[in-house]
């Protein structure tokens, strides 16, 4: 049966009574005869100053009574207020208003004894911070706690800092978290050591990732020239504080360093696992490669280069000019090929090779990480530019860069190499570009929500297409 009634039925029209009228009228006269005996009283009587004083008094005490009832008794639902601590209106208190909540990560040093932990947990749900994750690392005169917090958008850092504070704790760190940090510790400590072990080159950031933010130096025990640089670790490392030294399995040390918050040992054990991890595994890249096909017709081959790759490299130099060598090295053309041993080397970052269906090696990309920078340089063989190679080398580089998470990557060259400045521009990435006695710096900055660099058509920049064939 279909219900015919209107979904708001209409007003019924009020009905007017005569009694109303009659009440009213009664007390607008019962008000008048008050106001005239108050005011005899007032003019005619023995102390009608004092009265009227007195009543003066008690309409402002009345007056302020009724506003601290108003504000101490709101309706405003618990834990809803405004900015400045006021309570929300009813606008702010809607549905739509509602924000999405925060995450934060926080950690603070507590007393090791019974009931603190639970003091500082209990101070936190008083601030309606649900904690989704909490680790704990012991130290020889406390605890020093690490929550994940799920905490009200209004609730600021300082907030929570002086909420910990309040609770017992000292030390307070504080920064903002986001959905990767939801990952629980054991799942992100076996996802850091596949990486690892796949690949030497994911040990710096596997150890960045793992601590956070900090800075880490790899430091060669030789110099270009062969020279020892006194850079070593005992093989149980060494933890002062906010900075560590390990020993790297390839020679010479790794130096991480984390300003105002120091390392822990739980941390400084986690670490030395990745790299103890790292030295049995010994030198490893992955074999990968891609079949690309030139505008001409020649097929190419791109893949990881390491250490084994030298000779090849070494070979590449002799075929390069002097200026070619130049515009990438920024010094004498005689020592460019002390440099090989650094760039190809796993733990200082990661190497693209471009070689031909021959297997002659005719050119080199570069991303280096550089302490908590990150540089991209290229080397192309002379017979072999104004192909797109290093266009296609460089967009791999900085998809790889994205994928560690590095914010922004930067190259150093002459400001007369335009080939490597259009190729920069072809990234259709923001640019910076710095330049200083001939030397130009041009760093692209990389968003989380950028999406891979991808080169233009053909016809405009010389793009290698796929061949979609598996070398």
């Amino acid at each position: 049966m279909t219900d015919c009634r209107p979904a708001h039925p209409a007003p019924k029209p009020r009905v007017h009574h005569w009694r109303r009228d009659a009440v009213e009228l009664a007390a607008v006269f019962t008000a008048v005869a008050v106001a005239d005996s108050v005011a005899n009283l007032v003019v005619h009587g023995p102390k009608g100053p004092v009265l009227l004083a007195v009543s003066a008094v008690a309409l402002v005490l009345t007056a302020a009574f009724h506003t601290w009832w108003a504000r101490s008794h709101s309706h405003a639902p618990p834990g809803v207020e405004a900015p400045g601590g006021q309570p929300g209106s009813a606008e702010d208190r809607s549905p739509g208003a509602t924000s999405q909540p925060a995450l934060w990560r926080m950690r603070t040093t507590v007393r090791d004894a019974p009931g603190s932990l639970a003091a500082l947990c209990t101070a936190l749900a008083e601030q309606n911070a649900d904690i989704l994750t909490l680790q704990t690392h012991p130290l020889a005169d406390g605890t020093v706690d690490e929550f994940l917090l799920r905490a009200p958008q209004q609730l600021t850092a300082a907030q929570l800092s002086r909420t910990a504070a309040r609770a017992g704790g000292t030390d307070t760190w504080i920064e903002r978290a986001d959905a990767h940090d939801l990952v629980d510790t054991p799942t992100r400590l076996l996802g850091l050591a596949t990486r690892t072990a796949l690949d030497a080159a994911e040990l710096p950031l596997a150890l960045r990732q793992l601590l956070g933010r900090c800075t880490i130096h790899s430091l060669p025990a030789t110099t270009l020239s062969g020279r020892p640089t006194g850079a070593d670790a005992p093989i149980e490392g060494v933890l002062e504080g906010t900075s560590m030294r390990l020993r790297d399995p390839a020679g010479g040390a790794i130096t991480i360093e984390r300003p105002y918050l120091p390392f822990t040992p739980t941390e400084f054990a986690r670490a030395r696992a990745l790299v103890e991890l790292d030295a049995r595994l010994g030198p490893r890249v992955p074999r990968s490669q891609d079949v690309l096909t030139l505008p001409e017709g020649n097929e190419i081959t791109l893949r990881r280069a390491d250490t084994t790759d030298l000779a090849a490299a070494r070979a590449m130099h002799d075929r390069c000019s002097s200026r070619t060598l130049g515009l990438r090295y920024h010094g004498p053309v005689v020592d460019a090929d002390r440099y090989l041993g650094h760039l190809l080397s796993p733990r200082f970052g990661r190497t693209l090779a471009v070689q031909t269906a021959s297997g002659r090696l005719v050119a080199l990309g570069h991303l280096l990480w550089d302490g908590d920078e990150t540089e991209v340089a290229l080397l192309v063989e002379d017979d072999w530019q104004r192909r797109g190679i290093g266009s296609e080398l460089l967009r791999r580089l900085v998809a790889l860069a994205m994928e560690a998470g590095c914010e922004s990557v930067y190259a150093v060259t002459q400001s007369s190499n335009t080939g490597m400045v259009a190729a920069m521009r072809a990234l259709g990435l923001p640019l910076d570009y710095q330049i200083e006695e001939g030397t130009l710096v041009v760093t692209a900055r990389l968003s989380n929500g950028a999406q891979t660099p991808h080169p233009a058509p053909d016809h405009q920049q010389g793009a290698l297409p796929r061949s979609g064939r598996p070398a």
